[in-house]
């Protein structure tokens, strides 16, 4: 039996308000289910706000992070509600992969950095370099990269290419030298089931170089990974309001659109 319409004086059908703000509200309410979804278990929007991870991400970088790659824990949800510990179908994390994390000290902040040391790794710097394990990491000298320096001066920086421990490349810069404040340091020895996260910008980077008492990051246990960086989708340039869309043919950084996250 199909649903009764009303007619109007001429014989033409209409619908029901009622129906047609039911149907609105219906689908308005599918698309948020589907949205919630995607966010939670699939992909999830971020926007890169500080320059601790230049050149690889630039303020204003809008990417898409893959909330399956390591598995679900109660940071995959809005609000990391305490349902669960660990993580459920975990996979660990790759030396060299970019990660979003929730902040150990407070399990709120939302932080990006590489993930350097793996358990039971011992990291340390001396003299601006990076050693993993006893062995110095490899690095090539590239092309200066233009940056701000910490008077907020645009200038040529220190860049290299480095070579991580299982062949992942990638790029870093070297504001300061290889004089930095956190150039060189004690040996970290990663406890287990934890990481060690650094940024590629390295002398403007608080990591787990710094320990959380001193408002650093300190090591990063697998719990609190919410996923890895895949693709950057959109960007704009520092200080530009994404949301300015007439100003985008000047604003946009269209190099950057669809690149992937190594």
């Amino acid at each position: 039996m199909t649903e009764p319409v009303r007619m109007d004086g001429k014989g033409v059908k209409l619908q029901g308000k009622e129906g047609g703000i039911g149907e609105t509200v219906k689908v308005i309410v599918q698309a948020l289910l589907i949205a919630l979804v995607v966010r939670t278990f699939l992909f999830q929007p971020f926007n890169i706000p500080s320059g601790s991870m230049i050149p690889t991400l630039l303020i204003g970088d809008y990417l898409f992070v893959s909330k399956y790659a390591y598995g679900y824990s109660k940071h995959s949800f809005p609000f990391s509600p305490d349902l669960f510990n660990g993580r459920l179908v975990g996979s660990p994390p790759k030396r060299g992969d970019v990660v979003v994390f929730k902040l150990p000290r407070d399990g709120q902040t939302d932080y990006i950095k590489r993930v350097i040391g793996l358990p039971g790794d011992k990291i340390q710097m001396k003299e601006g370099r990076l050693y993993i394990n006893g062995e110095i990491v490899p690095r090539t000298p590239i092309a200066k990269a233009q940056t701000e320096d910490f008077y907020g001066r645009e200038t040529a920086v220190p860049t290299y290419e480095e070579t991580l421990p299982g062949g992942v490349k990638h790029t870093i810069i070297e504001i300061q030298g290889d004089t930095g404040f956190y150039d060189n340091t004690g040996v970290y020895e990663v406890p287990p089931n934890n990481y060690f996260m650094m940024g590629d910008n390295r002398d403007n980077s608080t990591d787990s170089r710094v320990s959380p008492d001193q408002g650093g990051v300190g090591y990063v246990p697998f719990e609190n990974l919410v996923g890895r960086a895949e693709l950057i989708f959109f960007s704009v340039g520092k200080g530009e309001p994404a949301w300015a869309f007439w100003e985008w043919p000047w604003t946009v950084r269209w190099d950057r659109m669809l690149k992937t996250v190594k």
